[in-house]
């Protein structure tokens, strides 16, 4: 397989390990020191870190969908970039509260003796759809409440 291939892949096992709860799959996209801002939800300094947050935040089903691949390998190709356009689905325990987010992730990938693993990922929300009456809400300040509200829980 291509380089391409191969970092599509890792991003696509990202949203899969999410949406299946596979936290063993879903470590597997990241090198060893990588480092997340996730904007106004929060930044981590390591992926057992993010992987915490991630299983304390989808109590309930999800789906990630990702689409719009821009990838570009360095022509040493130990490194790349990617920005890839997410739209997720994320429900509350037994599927109650569904919110809806939008936006994109910003990648550095490294290439490692497992192959290619996130360095570094920057998420941007571009808005979300909230549960209930609060779907009325415009979508970026409803992004806003979301990212606050990722916080309540928060150890």
């Amino acid at each position: 397989m291509s380089d391409r291939e191969d970092i599509t892949d890792v991003l696509v096992r990202y949203a899969t390990g999410i949406d299946s709860r596979d936290w063993a799959l879903f470590r597997t996209c990241f090198t060893d020191d990588a480092r997340f801002d996730y904007g106004g939800i929060g930044t981590w300094n390591s992926p057992e870190a993010l992987t915490d947050y991630m299983r304390r935040s989808h109590s309930g089903p999800s789906l990630h969908r990702l689409s719009n691949f821009v990838i570009d390998v360095e022509t040493d190709g130990e490194k790349a970039t990617s920005r890839s356009y997410v739209d997720a689905v994320v429900m509350g325990p037994r599927g109650f509260g569904v919110v809806n987010t939008f936006g994109w992730y910003d990648d550095e990938l490294r290439q490692t003796a497992d192959g290619w693993r996130i360095a570094f990922r920057r998420t941007t929300l571009h808005g979300a759809r909230l549960p209930g009456p609060l779907r009325a809400l415009p979508p970026t300040l409803a992004s806003r409440l979301a990212a606050r509200a990722s916080h309540w829980g928060r150890d």
